[in-house]
């Protein structure tokens, strides 16, 4: 294999060291964000940062270039999913590279696409840039993109109208058009206890936990059959899962506590309200029977705030910009959520394109190819040329 382009060797470099942070979302990502900083201010470039409420996690926005109307936002989140119970060849937190490909969590989502920023700095501040780019990096994208709303509002609030958003998440250099929405759910059920030989006097949590999670499962199934149907989108319906359960005591007992998670994902023409309100309705019928063992039992249902559908706006500024750099001139959407939608909503043109496969995100031995990263630097090299026009 050839040997990369100084400017690609540099995004590795980089990439190595961003991936040396363990920034799963559980975590803090505060030593993730005070190295950009550094880095940032060795180039002469200030950051703001919005923190959460109780200052352990941090996003960062800063602008190279004049402050003038008309710049485009590179946006990222620092956060990757855990590595727990997967089954890793290498440290997930070194980068290790194998016939073209370097593995590490975070390699393709999304670290790579910062990493190219960064590597990249020497670069965009030597420019003569007409028109700014703003560096928006976000935390805990990974559980619902809780951080971005707080950082869309600054950027807002206080920078000159960008004429487009470019949210890296790996599409492998593609444009992306168009993602589903995400609302994210948990359901507790409170039974009551008896022994389990004594069914008639108790409510088993988890029993009735299983008839909701089967009540979700019809609904998803009568939603990839009845649609609306987008075939843009894999796969083209409205989905609803369940990936997370726990509950119950012993073998013995009738279970008091059962909490479920799951998520409804919709097509931009669809409305997560229509699933929850039907939910809610056979939680009222469900509760009603449970009562008549007794009056303490309750089925909770506790929503987090949804992250909106990215809507396909064609011939937007974003995907003007992207389709020049790129030549990529098909339309396409995914089914995974992400931060496009928030900015979308606050009036701003968006568009998804970053380096890597999102197949390999989320996955054990994630990676991504040295040929991505390449791609991706000199997507960022050509948006820098085109800026400084």
């Amino acid at each position: 294999m050839a040997s990369p382009s100084p400017a690609t060797a540099r995004s590795i470099a980089m990439l190595e060291k961003l991936v040396s942070f363990d920034t799963v979302s559980r975590n803090s990502n505060l030593a993730f964000i005070d190295f950009v900083m550094g880095l940032l201010k060795q180039h002469g470039i200030e950051s703001r940062l919005v923190h959460n409420e109780d200052r352990t996690k941090a996003n960062l926005l800063a602008t190279i270039g004049p402050r003038v109307e008309g710049g485009v936002v590179l946006s990222g989140h620092t956060d990757v999913v855990p590595v727990d119970d997967q089954e890793w060849r290498t440290n997930p937190f070194d980068v290790v590279e194998k016939d073209g490909l370097l593995y590490g969590r975070g390699t393709a989502d999304m670290k790579a696409f910062l990493a190219i920023i960064l590597g990249a700095l020497d670069t965009i501040t030597a420019a003569p840039l007409k028109t700014p780019i703003h560096l928006a990096f976000s935390y805990d994208e990974e559980v619902g993109c809780l951080g971005a709303p707080s950082l869309i509002r600054l950027l807002n609030r206080e920078l000159p109208k960008p004429s487009a958003v470019i949210v890296g998440e790996p599409t492998d250099m593609k444009v992306v058009s168009a993602h589903k929405g995400i609302t994210g759910m948990r359901t507790t059920v409170t039974g009551h206890e008896s022994h389990s030989s004594q069914t008639h006097r108790g409510v088993s949590a988890v029993m009735v936990a299983a008839e909701l999670i089967q009540f979700l499962q019809s609904l998803s199934a009568e939603a990839a059959l009845k649609g609306p149907h987008n075939q843009l989108f894999e796969p083209p319906h409205s989905t609803i899962t369940v990936n997370v359960i726990e509950g119950g005591t012993a073998l013995n007992i009738m279970a008091k506590h059962c909490t479920f998670q799951w998520d409804i994902r919709v097509l931009p023409e669809d409305n997560p309200e229509r699933y929850l309100e039907r939910f809610r309705a056979h939680c009222r019928d469900v509760v009603a029977r449970m009562r008549t063992i007794s009056p303490t039992c309750d089925i909770e249902i506790f929503a987090r705030e949804p992250t909106p559908p990215l809507r396909p706006e064609p011939d937007s500024e974003a995907e003007r910009l992207c389709r020049m750099l790129t030549g990529d001139n098909v339309t396409r959407a995914v089914a995974f959520a992400a931060e496009a939608g928030q900015f979308q909503q606050s009036g701003l043109s968006v568009v998804i394109c970053g380096p890597g496969s999102i197949s390999q995100a989320h996955q054990p031995n994630e990676f991504i190819s040295v040929a991505q990263v390449d791609a991706g630097t000199r997507f960022l090299h050509d948006l820098v040329r085109h800026l400084a026009r």
